[in-house]
């Protein structure tokens, strides 16, 4: 990748860091370059569970604390016809005229795992551009997608009140690799059995779980402060 794109990108130019990404998409190599390691909060979950309107109001409560916040929000392609949406920028376009905030969509293009081949370096460049806060939110997800605890941390893991009872808490997978457990959709019939399957599973790792209703904002400041707190250390 050009010098002067990676340049730029480093300065702030939002435009660069958009051409940038779309040039690793097409297998552009992005090369070696120092940049400051920023946390990356990896949000993840089945879909349906509301992680997209979730970060929405993370993205607002972490702009009023005067910080920027880059997110990448990955797609599925349709095995049909290898197209994506790309539906995860629109619950967040509230933020689109904030030069704090960059949204930016990938398509798996048919990979599995819950990300796209492209998301390391797409998220190196968000790094590189020095937002203070980075957010990767995974294709809605089973219990195999896993590897976004290979590129962030803390992950946490959104399921709505409808996602299972004990039995599906024990399975393998996302389950074991969440440092935070988030049952959505609070004000909803069945999200406080969800949250007493997910206790030992949670207790199991040490890791913090809450409730939240993105669509109200309840928990959602909690869950900010959670975050924080791992991630500030």
């Amino acid at each position: 990748m050009e010098s002067d794109l990676v340049d730029a990108v480093r300065s702030g130019d939002r435009k660069a860091l958009a051409r940038a990404i779309t040039l690793i998409e097409r297998g552009e190599p992005l090369g070696e370059f120092a940049h400051d390691r920023t946390a990356v909060v990896g949000i993840t979950g089945p879909p349906g569970a509301g992680k997209s309107t979730l970060i929405a109001v993370l993205i607002e409560k972490i702009r009023e604390k005067g910080e920027t916040v880059a997110v990448l929000a990955v797609d599925p392609s349709s095995p049909l016809t290898g197209g994506a949406i790309l539906g995860d920028r629109i619950r967040m376009q509230a933020h689109i005229d904030d030069e704090g905030v960059f949204v930016r969509s990938m398509a798996t293009r048919g990979r599995l795992g819950g990300l796209a081949d492209a998301s390391s370096d797409a998220i190196r460049l968000m790094s590189l551009a020095g937002f203070d806060r980075l957010i990767v939110e995974t294709v809605g997800v089973g219990q195999s997608e896993v590897e976004i605890m290979d590129l962030a941390d803390p992950v946490v893991l959104v399921v709505g009140p409808s996602w299972g009872d004990q039995v599906q808490a024990d399975k393998a997978g996302i389950v074991e690799i969440a440092d935070i457990f988030v049952v959505n959709k609070g004000d909803r019939s069945g999200a406080a059995d969800v949250k007493r399957a997910l206790t030992e599973a949670a207790d199991a790792r040490g890791a913090d779980i809450l409730v939240t209703t993105a669509t109200t904002g309840d928990g959602v400041d909690e869950l900010l402060a959670i975050i924080e707190r791992l991630t500030d250390i």
